[in-house]
C-alpha cells in the first residue's frame, strides 16, 4: 500500500497563470519524494504577487501539474504571513487545517526555521498535541544566520530581530527535541542541531545528476591548461548577497591581480549587491577581470560554465548548506574558500578543498597565489573535487533521507510510537 508524507515547508509556492508552481529544483524534489512515498502532500505559503516577480529574476519556476507525477501530489497553500498581525489572524485557520492533514497522512516531515509565520513549527506543534512521531529536515541554522546579517539591517529591523530572536530559537530547538529523527544537512546544521537529537543525520538535499559529473575528457583538458600555466580561471555560482560575501570575493580578485596573478573570473547569479559588485570592480580598475553572468536559468549552461574553470572561490558568511559547492565538486572544481564544517564535511573522504579564516580575505587570497604557483597541487586538488564530486547525486541523497524517514517515524494517525510504547 502506498505511503502518504505530509511536507510542511518554508519553501513558497508561486502563482503564474492560476496554476501552482515551485522552483525547479524543488520540483525535481518533489519528484524524487514521490518515487518512495506513494502521495505526498506539500504545505507551504503562497509568495506574494510582488515577491513573486522579483524572485522570478534569480529561479526558475515550474508548474506542479506539469509534472509527471502530479496526480500523486497534493498541495496545500498557507498564508504568507511573516507579520505578526496577518500570523495572528490566520493562526487557529491554519493550526486545524494542519491538524487535519497530520491525520490523513502516515508519514510526516516538517522544516522548522523561524517563529512567526512559519507553519512548521505550528505543525510539529500539532503533531506533538496528537502524539504523532516526526521527522524535521534544516539546511541551514536561520536563527544563526539572521544574527550574523544583522549589521547590515536597518535599526528598526536590529531591534525587532534582537527582541525575537531568542523565541525563535527556543521554538525551533524545541521543535527538534520533540522529533523522532532529525535530518540536518551538511555539517554546519549538523554541528549545530545534533545535540538537541539522539537520533540526528547529517543529510544532502542536492540536485545533481549523475550524468552531471564532469567527463574524463573534460577532466583532462582541465588539467592540461593548468599544467600550460594558462591564466588562472576563478568562479563562484550563487546570490549577490550579504551572507554570499559578494564584497569580500570582488577584494579578492583585485588583491591577486595587485600580486600579479594572471586570472579571469566569472560570477554566476543574481542579487541586490551585483550592480554595487559591478561599481566596486570598475572602481578598482578590475571590471575587464571579472565576467557578471548574472542568473543563468539553464542548469547545462551553469555547469558548463564550472566545468571550464579552475577554483570555485567562495567567501560565505553564515552556517548554512549551499548546493553550490556540491555542484563545484561534480564539476572538478576545487572549493576554496572560508572555513565552516560543511564544506569541510563535502570534501573529508577523498579531499578537494582548502579553506581559511572567516571574513579574511587577505588570507583566502594568499592561498589562491599559493595555488597558482604550484601548479602540480593544484591538478591534485582538482582531480580529489571531481572524486568527492561522485559522492553526491539527487537519487542517492533522496533515497537516503526516505529510508531514514520510513525507518524512525511511525506511520498511520493511531498508531504512533509514544502509544505502542505505551501500550507495550
Amino acid at each position: 500500500m502506498d505511503t502518504s508524507l505530509l511536507l510542511v515547508v518554508p519553501v513558497p509556492f508561486r502563482v503564474v497563470d492560476g496554476r501552482y508552481g515551485l522552483d525547479e529544483q524543488t520540483c525535481d524534489g518533489l519528484i524524487r519524494w514521490v518515487e518512495h512515498f506513494g502521495r505526498v502532500v506539500m504545505a507551504a505559503p503562497v509568495l506574494p504577487e510582488a515577491e513573486a516577480q522579483e524572485l522570478s529574476k534569480t529561479e526558475t519556476w515550474r508548474a506542479i501539474e506539469d509534472l509527471p507525477c502530479a496526480d500523486q501530489i497534493e498541495l496545500v497553500p498557507l498564508p504568507f504571513a511573516y507579520k505578526p498581525i496577518i500570523y495572528v489572524r490566520q493562526y487557529r485557520k491554519i493550526r486545524n487545517l494542519l491538524r487535519e492533514k497530520i491525520q490523513e497522512c502516515q508519514l510526516l516531515c516538517f522544516a522548522p526555521a523561524v517563529w512567526i509565520g512559519d507553519w512548521a513549527t505550528v505543525a510539529c506543534q500539532e503533531a506533538v498535541r496528537l502524539n504523532r512521531s516526526y521527522a524535521v529536515w534544516a539546511d541551514r541554522v536561520e536563527y544563526e544566520v539572521t544574527r550574523r546579517l544583522l549589521k547590515e539591517e536597518t535599526l528598526k529591523i536590529r531591534v525587532k530581530e534582537t527582541l525575537t530572536l531568542p523565541l525563535t530559537q527556543k521554538y525551533v530547538q524545541q521543535a527538534i527535541r520533540q522529533a523522532e529523527i532529525g535530518l540536518f544537512q551538511g555539517q554546519d546544521c549538523f554541528t549545530a542541531y545534533s545535540p538537541l537529537n539522539p537520533n540526528s543525520y547529517c543529510v544532502y538535499d542536492i540536485h545533481t545528476q549523475k550524468s552531471d559529473q564532469i567527463s574524463a575528457a573534460q577532466l583532462a583538458e582541465k588539467l592540461d591548461r593548468l599544467k600550460r600555466n594558462q591564466p588562472l580561471k576563478i568562479c563562484y555560482v550563487g546570490r549577490a548577497v550579504e551572507m554570499k560575501g559578494a564584497f569580500d570575493w570582488v577584494t579578492i580578485i583585485h588583491q591577486l591581480h595587485q600580486r600579479g596573478l594572471q586570472l579571469e573570473a566569472t560570477w554566476l547569479g543574481d542579487g541586490h549587491l551585483l550592480d554595487q559588485m559591478k561599481q566596486m570592480a570598475i572602481e578598482l580598475g578590475i571590471a575587464d577581470l571579472i565576467t557578471f553572468g548574472g542568473f543563468v536559468s539553464d542548469r547545462a549552461q551553469m555547469l558548463e560554465t564550472m566545468h571550464q574553470n579552475d577554483v570555485f572561490m567562495f567567501c560565505h558568511k553564515t552556517p548554512e548548506s549551499p548546493r553550490c559547492l556540491v555542484e563545484a565538486l561534480v564539476s572538478g572544481l576545487p572549493i576554496v574558500g572560508y572555513d565552516s564544517p560543511y564544506p569541510r564535511g563535502l570534501v573529508a573522504q577523498y579531499g578537494g578543498g582548502i579553506f581559511t579564516p572567516l571574513n579574511n580575505p587577505t588570507a583566502l587570497a594568499d592561498q589562491i597565489v599559493a595555488l597558482d604557483r604550484d601548479r602540480e597541487k593544484l591538478c591534485e586538488l582538482v582531480q580529489q573535487a571531481a572524486k568527492s564530486g561522485t559522492l553526491y547525486d539527487e537519487a542517492t541523497v533522496f533515497e537516503h533521507r526516505s529510508n531514514l524517514i520510513k525507518q524512525y517515524v511511525v506511520p498511520g494517525s493511531l498508531a504512533t510510537k509514544r502509544e505502542v510504547a505505551t501500550v507495550g
